[in-house]
C-alpha cells in the first residue's frame, strides 16, 4: 500500500483527498519509482483546484514532477536502484503523476539524477527550474551574454523567475527583477537581482508601439500585458524567452519590435522538451545554479498540504520553490 492525493469529480467539482491505494491501481509503464519528493507548480494549483479543464479522467493522481529511486523496471536505460527525476511528458496531466508514494511511467521519460544531484534539490529545481534553464539556454543561443546589457525577469519571485535571477546572476548578466511584492525585495537581492522595479510599470501597460531601449533580453512569465510592454522596450535584437502566463495569455501588441528591431520572441516549452535538450538542462543546472541559493530558496512542505498550497500558488503567495515530502 501507498499513501497519495486522489482527485475526484462529482457534479462538475473536484475534491481532493489522501488515500491509501496499492500497485493495482498504478497506470501502464515500463517503470515504477518509489517517489521521495514532488513539488508544486502554477499548473500543479489550477489542477488540484479543478481549474482548466486539465484533466479529463478521475480519480486522478496529479503532481507533474517527481524524483525517486526505481523500484523496477522494465527498461533496458533503467535498473532498480537508480535516481530518476520526471518532468513534463503530461504526467500529473493525463498521466498520474508525483503526488504519491509510487509512480509508475514509461522509461523514455525519465532522466538518470546528474552526479552530485540529490532527489530534494531536483524537485526544488522542478518544472520550474528547468523551463529557467531552457529559457537561458534559448537567449544564449540567440547571442545573448553578459555583455549584450540588461535582463529582466517578471515574476521574478515565483519558481522559475527565482531560479532565472540565481542562474543568470551567476553566469554575470545585470539581472534586474521585476515583482509585485515588496516584501520579496531583500530576497531578490540575495539571489543576484542588481535591480528591482514594480511590476506595474509593466502590467498597466505601455501604450508606445516602441519605447526607449533597454533590455537585451528577457525571462517573462506573466504573459498578457506585461509581455506587450516588455517587447516595446527590447534593445535592437533583443530576444524575450515566453515561460508562463500568469498575467494573461493574450498579446495585444504591433509587430513594430519584430520587424524594426529584429527582437525575438521565443517559446519554451518543457512539457515535450527533446531528451537531448533535458539532459543538458539538467547538466547545466548542477553546474549554472548555485546550490547555496537554491537551499536558500526552498521550503517543504508533505502531501496533506497541497490543497491549501494549490490556492496559494494560485494567488502567486508561494515565494521561491516549496519541496513537496511525499513520505512527511
Amino acid at each position: 500500500m501507498f499513501k497519495a492525493l486522489v482527485l475526484d469529480e462529482a457534479d462538475g467539482k473536484v475534491s481532493a483527498a489522501l488515500k491509501q491505494l496499492d500497485d493495482t491501481a498504478l497506470p501502464q509503464g515500463d517503470v515504477t519509482v518509489a517517489v521521495k519528493y514532488s513539488t508544486i507548480n502554477y499548473k500543479d494549483g489550477m489542477i488540484v483546484s479543478g481549474l482548466g479543464r486539465l484533466v479529463r479522467s478521475y480519480p486522478h493522481v496529479p503532481g507533474i514532477d517527481f524524483s525517486g529511486v526505481v523500484e523496477s523496471s522494465g527498461h533496458p536505460g533503467f535498473a532498480p536502484g537508480d535516481e530518476v527525476v520526471l518532468t513534463g511528458w503530461r504526467v500529473g496531466e493525463t498521466h498520474w503523476g508525483g503526488f504519491s508514494q509510487k509512480a509508475r511511467v514509461k522509461g523514455d521519460w525519465l532522466v538518470k539524477l546528474p552526479q552530485g544531484l540529490t532527489c530534494k534539490r531536483a524537485m526544488a529545481i522542478g518544472t520550474a527550474g528547468f523551463t529557467a534553464m531552457l529559457a537561458v539556454n534559448a537567449l544564449e543561443r540567440h547571442g545573448i551574454t553578459p555583455d549584450s546589457g540588461e535582463v529582466l525577469v517578471t515574476g521574478a519571485a515565483g519558481g522559475v523567475g527565482s531560479v532565472a535571477v540565481a542562474v543568470l546572476a551567476k553566469l554575470g548578466y545585470r539581472v534586474v527583477a521585476s515583482t509585485g511584492r515588496a516584501s520579496t525585495h531583500a530576497y531578490l537581492r540575495e539571489l543576484g537581482a542588481a535591480e528591482i522595479l514594480d511590476r506595474a510599470v509593466f502590467s498597466e501597460g505601455n501604450k508606445k508601439p516602441l519605447d526607449a531601449e533597454r533590455w537585451a533580453g528577457c525571462v517573462d512569465s506573466v504573459g498578457g500585458t506585461t509581455l506587450t510592454t516588455v517587447l516595446s522596450q527590447m534593445k535592437y535584437r533583443g530576444s524575450v524567452a515566453a515561460v508562463g502566463l500568469a498575467g494573461g495569455n493574450s498579446l495585444n501588441g504591433t509587430v513594430l519590435p519584430f520587424l524594426l528591431r529584429g527582437v525575438n520572441l521565443l517559446g519554451i516549452d518543457s512539457v515535450m522538451c527533446p531528451m537531448n535538450e533535458r539532459k543538458d538542462a539538467w547538466e547545466r543546472l548542477t553546474r549554472d545554479l548555485p546550490m547555496d541559493k537554491l537551499d536558500a530558496m526552498t521550503s517543504e512542505a508533505g502531501l496533506a498540504d497541497l490543497p491549501e498550497l494549490a490556492g496559494a500558488i494560485l494567488r502567486g503567495e508561494v515565494q521561491g520553490r516549496k519541496v513537496i515530502d511525499v513520505n512527511r
